[in-house]
């Protein structure tokens, strides 16, 4: 069984991680420039992490077999979908994703 500081260790070493990821690219990037084709690139990258996220949660996987669609998944999409090309709020999205999963786990 870990010891209270082996976990206690843990869980600052990753909050540092975490917090030094986030805060890093700022600092360093503060007195630059980007040019117009990096900030163009860089514009992709939470479109690109979506999208596989989405990707990723639509299928269960089988070891040794193709995967299959997780169906309240896919369907709790739609709508999500739907409010993210109407709304373009990130607040909206997430709620309208998490009531769609959970009625479509309560109704089945």
């Amino acid at each position: 069984m870990p010891s209270t500081n082996y976990i206690l260790y843990t869980i600052v070493g990753c909050g540092l991680a975490t917090w030094l990821s986030r805060i890093l690219p700022l600092v360093i990037l503060k007195n630059m420039t980007l040019s117009k084709k990096v900030i163009e690139f860089l514009s992709f990258v939470p479109i690109a992490i979506m999208s596989s996220l989405w990707f990723e949660s639509s299928f269960i996987q089988h070891i040794g077999h193709l995967p299959s669609i997780d169906l309240p998944n896919l369907l709790a999409s739609i709508p999500t979908v739907i409010t993210a090309i109407l709304t373009k709020s990130l607040l909206l999205i997430v709620l309208v994703g998490v009531l769609s999963l959970s009625l479509i786990n309560f109704l089945s």
